[in-house]
């Protein structure tokens, strides 16, 4: 088996969620909108599921919805809210580093970052303050480079501007709290180890947002009731797992940088996720770096990892003005150990130094 390092795409099944999910399965193939009383049982199942979820992000449980992924709830945010603020305006403003499925739900005007994948908030004030701005948006931590993003400082600037703010926490719920302030948020239940074929989507109360389905689909009940269950597992242990993980990090980043020539480390080191780092190889192939790895027993993604099926450079990376090609990220999670980290950091330079060898770029 290959030791996995690629949790920021999704985590492992959290054992609360295999659980819930079996258990769910008995009752949850039941439609809950039936009067009879099997359906019933399935109608508080989901209920139930909802409520822990709405407790767990502190949000009302008429403020939540299901869909059927992050990708949808984020697209649902980005269009619910244009459609909802049509006559006031239709600019939706965003910063750089978006997701690709919030840069492609809708044009817009993208504000800059600097180099550690910070949105530059002077940028921001002004983008939100022109005139015709219906929605902004601002990602609460890159799902590329884990740069957290100053979300707080964001949304004061939109509450002056009478401006929505929307914010992509799929990288942050289950392992850091998310600021306030924000009007729409979108989350993924994978992210933090709960079943795949969940999305969250919060609308506040008083946000003018207009649901652009004909109708809200049914949720897949036993993955709703795991991912709830699994939220609520991982919310408590994860102050516990920032502290053992963020050293591991830290220790990626210095060997890498110290063992590894002609090597970029990017992202913010201080203010970032405590699972992830990415760094950039010059002279190597992305795409050759990652399946010899792999060959090598390491699950590990491209920074890339929205768009990696493109093989198109990272827009997060290009926008922050760092070296877009041969990067790795590296995401840790719960079952993650010390020796796995150190084995990586043994076999690295050797696979890096093997690969330019081949291109014959060797010394340069």
């Amino acid at each position: 088996m290959s030791t996995y390092f690629d949790a920021a795409s999704a985590a492992p099944l959290h054992p609360v969620a295999r659980q819930a999910l079996l258990a769910a399965l008995d009752d949850g193939w039941l439609d809950p909108d039936k009067l009879y009383s099997q359906a019933r049982r399935a109608r508080q199942l989901l209920d139930a599921a909802r409520g822990s979820m709405a407790e767990s992000l502190r949000v009302r449980e008429n403020e939540l919805y299901f869909c059927a992924s992050g990708t949808e709830a984020a697209r649902l945010a980005v269009r619910g809210g244009l459609d909802g603020r049509h006559r006031v305006g239709v600019t939706f403003v965003r910063s750089a580093v978006e997701h690709s499925s919030v840069l492609q739900a809708a044009p817009g005007v993208d504000v800059p970052v600097d180099r550690l994948g910070r949105v530059d908030l002077d940028a921001f004030a002004k983008a939100v303050a022109a005139p015709g701005v219906a929605l902004a948006a601002l990602m609460s931590a890159n799902h590329e480079v884990g740069t957290v993003q100053p979300v707080e400082e964001a949304a004061a600037l939109c509450a002056d501007a009478g401006v929505p703010l929307y914010v992509d926490a799929a990288q942050s719920v289950g392992r850091v709290n998310v600021p306030a302030g924000w009007s729409l948020l979108s989350a993924s239940a994978h992210k933090w180890g709960g079943p795949p074929g969940v999305g969250v989507l919060v609308v506040r109360k008083g946000t003018r947002w207009l649901d652009p389905r004909p109708t809200e689909p049914p949720a897949n009940l036993p993955a709703v009731v795991a991912a709830a269950a699994s939220l609520r597992a991982v919310q408590s242990t994860a102050a516990a797992e920032a502290t053992r993980l963020s050293p591991l990090v830290d220790r990626i980043r210095t060997t890498v940088a110290a063992t590894v020539p002609d090597v970029e480390i990017v992202g913010d080191p201080v203010g970032r996720l405590p699972h992830l780092v990415t760094f950039s190889c010059l002279y190597v192939d992305g795409e050759a770096l990652l399946h010899a790895l792999d060959r090598r027993g390491f699950a590990v993604s491209s920074g890339s990892s929205c768009t990696s099926s493109t093989l198109r450079p990272s827009h997060v990376l290009e926008a922050m003005g760092v070296l877009s090609h041969g990067n790795v990220r590296v995401s840790l999670h719960s079952d993650t150990t010390s020796e796995e980290v150190d084995r990586f950091l043994a076999v690295l330079p050797g696979v890096v130094a093997d690969l330019r060898a081949q291109a014959g770029v060797s010394g340069l």
